[in-house]
């Protein structure tokens, strides 16, 4: 598959095998949702053929196209030939005067139910739901009354009802909350069929897979074990190569010597030999890999007082739900506080709560219902929002929209900057409006190199960001010397950056002096 001149892949011949778990890897713009698509039938290669099991379980991106049906009804879909057979049951039985043929028809329609599991499709798909979080109470309502976390739960149960063959899962963690991942995680790792899965976490990645595609070479190259195995595979692959190119670059410079010190001479037949051995040597030349890393460094134009911020009594509730309770903490300088809890617990309105008219934040419009948030001497936030898109002006170029931030700032700084984070040139006069996802979280991040905070607040800053740009991120925050608040559904991340645990949930705060994985080991002791 190749969009003009660019070429994804190229004679990629490969076979993914019964019960193996792939992570389809590469970065952003490699061609992972591309091949996805090819695999699902979506796109058609525009060379080369795929084939696949009869039943392939598929993760659908379009939310809407089941705003019609009932929750339930809408996993079971994930099953189109037991869906169709009770949907014509149904109209069958819905007839007053039933034919002959009907009733022949009728049979036929029993026995396809029966066997696709279609007496108990109800219940395996409401435990597919609890299991994702969905509570029963919705699994009656259609899916346009439901939200958007919500419905690509619903669709990802659609996926994996029935027990396809195959699963082809495009970036399922997508929306999910911690629990709901480690649920996942185990649901998978039980799962016996063929799963392709690309996905932007880790640790998910590495729980998860048995071997990994990476997209890289213009070509498609398995190797076995999980992300951090094929990183490591890779890199002695990668190296290996280069230390032969290097052995071949010098072996091409002593035969250019050799020519040109004879080519006049009397030795013409070792000097066409010699020629030609150059032009064999040449072509084995080095294909460039599409992994581009992005450089994240947090700097600070001073540090924060020792105490960085107290919160009195902090409060907040929509109508009668109460979502932070009467909140007390002291942060000191240099704590790194992971933001825990289910979609829609209230983590977001916590941060909110925090920064409302906090020095550096910027005008975030929040008004609490009680206490107070009182920042320290010098801090200075850095906010990195839940949609960064919806803070970036439209209408300008990147390099414009970052000079904003910083008058003063030179043009080979703020081109510097933008560098950092893989703007090439010329993409440095980019229109704002003409940004993926990943672009808009990487120019968010030059516009907090600028700041230069001593306070980080990020929520969800990994939604849109490929592998190496959250790797990059993760050792940024471990070596960022001030102090963090980090809301984030990536499992890695905040276990190698938080230090301190707040559990947000059922109209509750709990201040856990913690880790990550202290605070997993406390939870199963209250269990």
């Amino acid at each position: 598959m190749r969009y003009g001149a660019k070429i994804l892949f190229e004679d990629v011949t490969t076979v993914f095998q019964t019960g193996r778990r792939y992570g389809l890897s590469g970065p952003n713009g490699s061609g992972k949702s591309t091949f996805m698509k090819i695999l699902t039938g979506e796109l058609d290669s525009q060379k080369g053929t795929v084939v696949r099991p009869k039943r392939v379980g598929i993760l659908r991106q379009d939310q809407f196209a089941f705003d019609a049906h009932r929750v339930i009804d809408t996993v079971i879909m994930g099953n189109p030939t037991l869906w169709s057979a009770l949907e014509e049951r149904d109209r069958l039985y819905e007839k007053l005067d039933m034919t002959d043929e009907d009733g022949m028809r009728l049979g036929e329609l029993e026995s396809i139910v029966a066997e696709n599991d279609g007496y108990t499709a109800e219940s395996d798909a409401a435990i597919l739901l609890d299991g994702l979080d969905i509570p029963e109470n919705l699994h009656e309502r259609k899916m346009s009354e439901i939200q958007g976390g919500e419905k690509v739960r619903v669709l990802l149960a659609q996926a994996l009802f029935g027990g396809p063959e195959g699963l082809l899962l495009d970036e399922p963690t997508n929306h999910l909350d911690l629990e709901s991942i480690h649920w996942l995680q185990e649901f998978l790792n039980r799962y016996q069929g063929t799963l392709i899965v690309i996905s932007h976490d880790r640790h998910f990645l590495n729980s998860v897979t048995t071997h990994t595609a990476d997209i890289d070479y213009q070509t498609i190259i398995t190797y076995t074990g999980g992300y951090d195995e094929m990183v490591l595979a890779k890199t002695q692959i990668r190296s290996r190569l280069e230390s032969q190119q290097a052995q071949r670059e010098k072996k091409i410079e002593q035969l250019k010597d050799f020519i040109a010190k004879f080519s006049a001479g009397t030795r013409s037949s070792q000097v066409m030999s010699r020629k030609k051995e150059v032009e064999r040597l040449q072509s084995g030349d080095l294909a460039r890999s599409n992994i581009a890393r992005p450089f994240i460094r947090f700097e600070m134009k001073r540090p924060s007082g020792k105490h960085a911020l107290e919160i009195k009594g902090l409060a907040k509730s929509y109508g009668e739900g109460t979502v932070i309770p009467p909140f007390t903490a002291s942060i000191t300088r240099g704590e790194k506080i992971g933001i825990l809890g289910r979609n829609g617990a209230g983590k977001t309105t916590l941060i909110r709560s925090l920064i409302a008219g906090g020095p550096g934040a910027g005008d975030e419009p929040f008004k609490v219902d009680a206490g107070v948030a009182e920042w320290g001497h010098e801090v200075n936030i850095g906010y990195f929002p839940q949609d960064p898109r919806a803070w970036i002006q439209t209408g300008m170029t990147i390099f414009d929209w970052l000079q904003t931030y910083d008058p003063q700032a030179g043009n080979e700084e703020l081109r510097g900057l933008l560098g950092q984070m893989l703007f090439a040139r010329d993409e440095v006069f980019k229109p704002t409006d003409a940004l993926s996802g990943g672009e808009v979280a990487r120019l968010y991040f030059c516009r907090l190199f600028l700041q230069k905070p001593n306070v980080l607040v990020f929520d969800e800053p990994t939604n849109h960001l490929d592998l190496e740009s959250i790797n990059a991120l993760n050792f940024a925050l471990q070596k960022f010397e001030g102090t963090l608040f980090l809301v984030t559904h990536d499992h890695d991340l905040i276990e190698e950056t938080a230090t301190r645990i707040w559990n947000v949930g059922g109209g509750q705060v709990e201040d856990f002096r913690g880790g990550y994985e202290e605070f997993q080991k406390e939870l199963s002791k209250r269990k």
